[in-house]
């Protein structure tokens, strides 16, 4: 139920707009050691008896609380406690701002600050303003004309900003769960998602946060009953009209995935071949294209702007005035030169918005297609832990049980996932993505400001691929996959990838996805005795460079490829100088690496290539294996010892206390090795 996340997803922040925005903006200018200035007296004005002054105050806020350095006085002052009444002030701007405050708090604050927003009581008006908004929103519920309604409009800003807020604190704190649960917060956010034809915005809020309180929650699934689903079921059919009903519709499939309990078998096939109908058609869409007609959207634009400028040059001759001279001619028809073309261009938002979804809609469709391989286990939420920083480096920063190196637990693919996987042609579609983002679509992205963020966001597709492919490598049948010459294809593929960047290693999120990929690719293709593709010096390359990272998975990931690869060398002739060059870098990973994790693998990956073949024998005569491992049995033991309880798992201490043990059969063995060889 409750979430134990280490890492989030960077969340898009409430800005404040109109006229508190200069002052918002004076105010988040602020240094570090002004913070608690600032802070004392915006939290003052929120008393303030006009409106106005309170939504201002609540705007600033929004911005200040988005700098570290000022939580620590913001919750000295009881920030919480004195924001959380503003939920249900008369005023609907003030209710917007002071959620739109708290909404940034949580995002910003992390899973501390949610837990301690839970604990003053920011739910008791949460709920309340949700369910305000939900009467407020259907007894507006009217003719198209009254649609335009400002006030209904702002109705809906406000419950965006609440879902928001309730949203980001369910993440973070498993009683807001609970309260979650307890106080029918489903039926409220089924009603705000029910609305999805005319209010989108609002409806991916809800997805958002249907699919995290939904995960791991089975007393809430007990209150999903025929309408409820319903519900989710016409989001999931609904028609795709622009980008954001793609992302509301991939969000909808998660949450119908972690419902998965409560359908009945009968059911099962036909909704996991909806989910994942869904899930193909939104790795379909090509997004390097969208990016490139956007810019063309722009450029005709320009073009066009340019040509009206033109002309009313010319129709209006001698009246053509500057800007600057505007205010002392008044009576003189205002015409703008070319050098003002860009003021005069129509927002590209919109373009930008529908990139973005899409491309959320994408990296969330890959991590929900995980999801559906694997099973979770209780000591390790990567998945949750998904991103970050927009994303990428915070997702592959726990993405591998540091036990095995492993992502995730397996779970065998139950027959109506496997069919459906291979029927939507997901394999295919995963595969796709795990290409370098359009060069094309990257140049024109870094020209401009505005789009500079879908180029980290085309990077993260690209590595949450990556870990999709490891996953279907792992589970599905080699036929299925395309037999043989597609495992090799794909094989040369990753490593044309890997070292098509010189600098590599420096990409530590691209490197940990990259080689999960190749780890699990190279031991399926030993497994059916498929000839591998990288060669001895490849090889070594990316042990050498990647043996640097801070990164434990990316460790773990490169020295089990040198065993999977060293253990395929060793049934070959001719390789004793590869084996040698093998075995001392396993040996230096193993006796020096400072997690017993990492040097766990390395002595498993020497078990593995130094445990049969009559040129591993000689290998390992000369690199003098035996004597070095007897050496560090000991050593192995007490670190084991000294360090295990305080840093290690349980899971984890299991797995190297059986390391330990094949140590020693290990050590047994060399022994006879080195006395036939030396007799």
């Amino acid at each position: 139920m409750g979430k134990s996340r280490t890492k989030r997803f960077k969340r898009p922040q409430f800005s404040p707009t109109g006229s508190c925005q200069a002052e918002a903006a004076a105010v988040a200018n602020g240094t570090g050691e002004e913070d608690d200035g600032p802070a004392a007296e915006l939290l003052e004005k929120l008393q303030h008896p006009s409106p106005e002054v309170r939504e201002c105050a609540c705007a600033g806020l929004a911005r200040l609380v988005q700098q570290r350095p000022a939580l620590p006085g913001l919750a000295r002052r009881d920030a919480v406690r004195r924001l959380g009444p503003l939920l249900l002030d008369p005023s609907l701007a003030v209710r917007e701002t002071a959620a739109g405050a708290l909404r940034n708090l949580s995002a910003c604050g992390g899973f501390e600050v949610c837990d301690d927003m839970v604990a003053k009581d920011i739910m008791t008006p949460l709920v309340a303003l949700l369910r305000e908004c939900s009467a407020g929103l259907d007894s507006n519920d009217l003719s198209p004309q009254e649609r335009k309604d400002q006030d209904r409009d702002s109705v809906e800003n406000v419950a965006n900003e609440a879902v928001n807020v309730l949203w980001n604190i369910c993440e973070c704190s498993s009683r807001a769960v609970s309260i979650f649960n307890k106080e029918g917060c489903l039926e409220i956010v089924l009603k705000y998602l029910h609305r999805f034809s005319t209010s989108v915005d609002l409806a991916v809020s809800v997805a958002y946060c249907l699919q995290t309180v939904t995960e791991d929650n089975p007393e809430l699934l007990k209150s999903f009953g025929d309408s409820s689903l319903h519900v989710l079921e016409s989001a999931l059919l609904c028609p795709v009209t622009s980008m954001e009903y793609i992302l509301l519709k991939t969000l909808v499939a998660g949450t119908i995935w972690n419902l998965k309990d409560i359908i009945p078998s009968k059911s099962q096939a036909e909704i996991i071949n909806a989910i994942l109908k869904v899930l193909s058609e939104v790795l379909e869409v090509n997004a390097a294209e969208m990016v490139i007609q956007m810019k063309e959207a722009e450029t005709q634009r320009l073009k066009t702007t340019a040509e009206t400028e033109e002309t009313l040059e010319k129709a209006n001759g001698r009246d053509l005035v500057e800007d600057d001279e505007m205010e002392e001619i008044p009576r003189k028809r205002k015409v703008r030169r070319k050098t003002f073309i860009s003021d005069l261009l129509p927002s590209t938002d919109k373009e930008l918005r529908e990139t973005m979804a899409l491309l959320t809609a994408q990296q969330t469709a890959l991590e929900i297609i995980v999801n559906m391989c694997w099973s979770e286990d209780p000591s390790d939420d990567e998945w949750e832990e998904l991103s970050s920083s927009d994303e990428s480096e915070a997702f592959m920063e726990n993405v591998f049980n540091e036990c095995s190196g492993q992502l995730l637990s397996p779970l065998c693919l139950s027959h109506e996932i496997h069919t459906a996987l291979t029927n939507c042609l997901i394999p295919k579609k995963v595969f796709e993505k795990t290409a370098f983002p359009d060069s094309v679509a990257v140049d024109i992205c870094s020209r401009n400001p505005a789009w500079k963020p879908l180029i980290r966001k085309m990077n993260t597709i690209q590595c949450r691929a990556l870990v999709c492919l490891q996953s279907l490598v792992s589970l599905l049948d080699m036929e299925h996959l395309g037999g043989a010459p597609a495992l090799q294809a794909l094989a040369q593929h990753l490593s044309q990838l890997l070292f098509s960047q010189s600098d590599f290693a420096k990409h530590a999120d691209f490197l940990e996805a990259i080689s999960s990929a190749l780890r699990a690719l190279l031991q399926t293709m030993a497994s059916k005795n498929i000839p591998q593709c990288m060669t001895p010096e490849q090889l070594m390359t990316l042990c050498k460079a990647a043996i640097q990272s801070s990164n434990i998975g990316v460790r773990v990931n490169v020295v089990s490829i040198l065993g999977i690869i060293g253990s395929v060398l060793a049934k070959e002739h001719d390789v004793l100088e590869t084996l040698k060059a093998i075995g001392c870098f396993l040996l230096e990973v193993a006796t020096k690496d400072p997690s017993l994790v990492v040097a766990g693998e390395a002595l498993d990956a020497l078990f593995d290539v130094f445990a049969d073949g009559e040129e591993a024998e000689k290998a390992s005569v000369q690199i003098k294996l035996l004597s070095t491992l007897k050496e560090f049995q000991p050593v192995f033991k007490m670190k084991i010892r000294k360090e295990g309880r305080s840093k290690y798992s349980p899971d984890q201490l299991c797995v190297l206390d059986n390391v330990r043990m094949n140590l020693r059969r290990f050590v047994a063995y060399q022994e006879t090795v080195e006395k036939r060889l030396t007799s």
